[in-house]
């Protein structure tokens, strides 16, 4: 009976079986208890367990390995699987297509809005098949524990790439651009605060708590995804490693014929490129500002005595003005430039009567869609400012801008009407500017227009109030900031009579006459008319204002600051904004005619394109006194 008993007990260790040492059941005390012989004859019996029982664990209560694990499964899992087998084989393989599905669409994803079509996902990406061929090669044995470490970090990495391509999908969509790792940081938070002036600062906060939550989500998919195929390829060793011979010959035949899918390679080392560019980004980032540093070392006008600058503009009042987001579409695009075009062949009409003339052209801005303090700072320093850490070093240094030239000589009050500053603004001073209104300090009693504070006609009105209509006041250069034509373009505040402006409480109800944000943004369509109609309503804020209260000492100079975002321009016509000079006394004019820009309000589609730094120098040797002048005035 001992026998029978102990088959039932757990086994042995197999170097130390467990023997009887007494005489109980007819045992010799020498002969192992579970020799299986007979206790009287020695005889095996026919009844009784074999050795083997006593050394090894029986099948039924070992758990069973995952088929696409290295490890045992888990009791629980063992149970479900019993009860619902179909179920769990079905969520096993939908789990497994998932992270197939997921890794390869990451490797896949392009980075910009213009590549996101189908044929971009239907392809072999390299990374995912060497991927696959490392795993293998590092094996089970010693270093399996490497071999489940290393699917964890590179999903996580997998993870940080995919965020990144998003952003510069995001960038590509609104600055066509690529999203700067070392540069580009401080733009998250001026975005954070556009969302809060277009949607209240719930609707902000709600995005930004969404935009976390998509990004710890993407982590933790892509780290499941790397883990689970290491499992499946783990417990199907022979044939990954037989399908990934295959794929990696097929793979570089593809990339041998050049073999592509619709317009796209089949091949695919689109990650790895991708990488790449983004490491030679961060070089070139931390390279730049040094580069900066000597190209702002350069500047011919630094030395020029007080008394020879802008000279052939003295006694005048120089008005420069911006136009958010004016660019060449506005017009040339063949949806929105007709309109805007007899707008200003209307103004053209009205001003020359009245005795005034003007010339137009286009500059080439550094930014697009956005950014527009970038284009502001490049056309006031003569300097190519294309990211925020140019930026910074611009403004904590000592360059002389068009608007500090103006101060410099003591001729000129320098003012700045700046409706988009809501706080504090310290760049005022290394523009030159002794003082500046903002939206703050201007004295308007009226509603927001979206992100607008203040609408442009008030701003006029308010710099005519403030500045300009003052008695007795000398020669004064302003820099004028209009807004209304900004993202998101809804809603418009309408033209007014200048007497009916007062303190801009007159805008309630015009605000809700306009259209809602929300509404216009769901069709591109409207997105394009409600931006062509914000551009009509500042360039009339503009010009009827010259007409009201411009004499023969005005110049005005304006221009766009960037191209609207892609929506608008649909990706045509390039980063040109156009740029105008208007004045009524010809001998202004007749400095800058060696420019051979257009005449009238409207640059024609030949009209001369300048890079926007290259704005300062020229204006002050056209409008200055010094040796050489005239060869730079012309552009030569």
């Amino acid at each position: 009976m001992a026998l029978w008993t102990r088959s039932s007990r757990l086994p042995a260790q197999a170097t130390a079986p467990a023997v009887e040492t007494g005489t109980q059941g007819g045992t010799d005390a020498d002969t192992p208890a579970d020799s299986g012989t007979d206790a009287g004859t020695g005889a095996r019996s026919d009844t009784e367990p074999q050795a083997q029982t006593q050394t090894q664990p029986r099948t039924q209560d070992r758990p069973q390995a995952d088929e696409h694990s290295d490890r045992p499964a888990a009791a629980g899992d063992v149970a479900r699987r019993g009860r619902h087998p179909v179920v769990a084989r079905v969520v096993r393989h939908g789990a497994t297509i998932l992270a197939v599905l997921l890794v390869v669409a990451a490797l896949l994803l392009p980075n910009k809005v213009g590549h996101l079509t189908a044929p971009m996902f239907v392809r072999l990406p390299a990374e995912g098949i060497w991927g696959v061929a490392a795993l293998l090669l590092l094996g089970p044995g010693r270093t399996g524990r490497v071999r489940r470490l290393v699917p964890a970090i590179a999903g996580t990495a997998l993870g940080l790439m995919v965020v990144l391509k998003l952003l510069d999908i995001g960038f590509d969509a609104v600055y066509k651009r690529p999203f700067d790792l070392v540069l580009d940081w401080i733009l998250l938070d001026d975005g954070q605060s556009f969302l809060r002036d277009s949607m209240g600062p719930a609707g902000a906060i709600g995005v930004v708590i969404g935009v976390l939550v998509l990004v710890l989500l993407l982590l933790v998919l892509m780290t499941w995804a790397a883990v689970r195929l290491n499992r499946v390829l783990a417990g199907h060793g022979a044939a990954a490693a037989t399908g990934t011979l295959v794929l990696g010959t097929v793979w570089v035949v593809c990339a041998a014929l050049g073999v592509r899918n619709t317009a796209v390679p089949v091949a695919s080392g689109s990650s790895a490129e991708f990488l790449q560019d983004r490491v030679q980004q961060v070089r070139a980032g931390l390279r730049d500002k040094e580069e900066f540093a000597r190209e702002s070392a350069d500047d011919d006008f630094a030395g020029v005595p007080a008394d020879r600058l802008l000279t052939g503009l003295r006694g005048k009042d120089v008005l420069f003005a911006f136009i958010e987001s004016y660019g060449r579409s506005a017009v040339q695009d063949p949806g929105m430039g007709p309109q805007v075009s007899a707008l200003l062949a209307d103004g053209d009409r009205r001003l020359r009567a009245a005795g005034w003339s003007s010339r137009s052209a286009f500059l080439t801005s550094p930014t697009y869609g956005g950014g527009s303090w970038l284009a502001h700072s490049t056309f006031n320093s003569g300097l190519w400012i294309k990211n925020q850490q140019r930026y910074r070093n611009l403004t904590s240094g000592d360059r002389m801008t068009l608007t500090s030239a103006f101060r410099k000589t003591g001729a000129w009050r320098t003012v700045g009407i700046m409706p988009g500053v809501t706080r504090s603004w310290p760049e005022g001073k290394f523009y030159g500017l002794d003082h500046v209104y903002d939206s703050r300090t201007m004295g308007y009693k009226g509603p927001k227009f979206s992100w607008t504070p203040v609408p442009d006609q008030y701003s006029l009105s308010a710099f005519e109030r403030l500045e300009h209509g003052k008695p007795g006041r000398g020669p004064m250069m302003a820099e004028i900031i209009l807004t209304s034509s900004h993202n998101p373009w809804a809603p418009i505040p309408r033209t007014l009579g200048w007497d009916e402006i007062g303190d801009g409480s007159v805008y309630d109800a015009v605000k809700d006459e306009g259209k809602d944000p929300e509404e216009v943004w769901k069709d591109p369509a409207q997105v394009r008319t409600e931006y062509r109609r914000s551009i009509e309503y500042s360039l009339t804020s503009l010009l009827t204002y010259v007409e009201k209260y411009g004499d023969e000492n005005t110049v005005l100079v304006f221009l766009g600051d960037h191209q609207p975002v892609s929506t608008v321009t649909e990706d045509k016509l390039g980063r040109d904004v156009p740029v105008t000079i208007l004045a009524r006394d010809p001998a202004v004019l007749d400095r800058v005619s060696g420019w051979g820009w257009h005449a009238g309000l409207k640059p024609g589609p030949d009209a001369p394109v300048w890079r926007m730094d290259a704005f300062r120098d020229r204006f002050l040797a056209a409008y200055g006194d010094r040796p050489g002048a005239s060869a730079a005035a012309t552009g030569r």
